[in-house]
């Protein structure tokens, strides 16, 4: 499992180099002076004033998720007029998820401190998407948060953790944080201990029906009113797996509309 999770990681930090070259060559429409138009999505002039007005958006990747590996959804941000930065795990999120917290929050303190933001939005990948709920519920981070965005994050724990242990890779082959997302762990009774959304962010979980990393597929939504968004429920054709979450067109359309405050109407034909 862990040899696949690596060669999964090699793959989508190939496909981060080739993605931009490839929609740098595509055919499309010339936009309108006003407008700026993007794999994902058309934008006006004034979407991107107001999305440079905005809180800055902090990537945060996931398990083994090297920074390039996130430049994809990056990349589209960044066209979209966000001001954005990408945060790699410690030690690539091996290590206790708690402390991969602790060195969010430092981060995000910088990024605050670089922009001039008092707050700022996270939208985070699989593990990511813990380490983030660590730094918002028990670090002070919800007076720092503006909106949290997972995607793909095992919230409940995923049995595919679980099953490691049961094929006698003892307890995760050792891995703290892969222990830590087994269904049942400690460490997800601490946190999801009481409100799933505390403070006033403003909780968005977007997931596919295709996870072959979350393990029941619900277990990466929130409760206590959080925005939960099924890719298929919009576009039931879309395939979309655990890693391609963060190249996937249409999942960066409902990303993009929750940070905009819009309305959540996925555009199934994005790229």
């Amino acid at each position: 499992m862990l040899l696949r999770t690596i060669l999964a990681a090699t793959t989508i930090a190939a496909t981060a180099l080739l993605v931009p070259a490839a929609a740098a060559h595509a055919a499309a429409p010339a936009p309108r002076p006003d407008t700026v138009t993007t794999p994902a999505s058309t934008v006006t002039a004034a979407e991107r004033a107001a999305a440079a007005a905005a809180d800055p958006v902090i990537v945060v990747g996931g398990l083994i998720g090297v920074s390039i590996a996130y430049e994809p959804i990056a990349a589209r941000l960044r066209a979209d007029g966000y001001r954005v930065s990408i945060y790699q795990l410690p030690n690539l999120g091996f290590g206790d998820i708690r402390e991969s917290a602790r060195a969010l929050s430092s981060y995000v303190d910088q990024v605050r401190a670089g922009t001039g933001a008092s707050r700022v939005d996270l939208v985070t990948h699989s593990e990511g998407g813990l380490v983030s709920r660590w730094y918002v519920k028990f670090l002070g981070g919800a007076d720092k948060v503006d909106q949290y965005v997972s995607l793909g994050t095992p919230q409940y724990g995923t049995y595919v953790a679980n099953i490691i242990n049961f094929v006698g890779l003892g307890s995760c082959a050792g891995i703290v944080a892969c222990q830590q997302m087994t269904i049942g762990s400690s460490f997800l009774a601490d946190l999801n201990a009481g409100d799933d959304t505390p403070g006033p962010v403003r909780w968005t979980t977007l997931r596919t029906w295709q996870d072959e990393l979350v393990r029941p597929v619900d277990n990466a939504v929130l409760a206590d009113g959080a925005t939960n968004v099924l890719v298929q429920a919009w576009c039931p054709l879309r395939v979309v797996g655990h890693l391609g979450l963060v190249l996937d067109g249409t999942t960066y359309t409902a990303v993009r509309q929750t940070l905009a405050g819009a309305a959540i109407r996925p555009n199934c034909f994005a790229v």
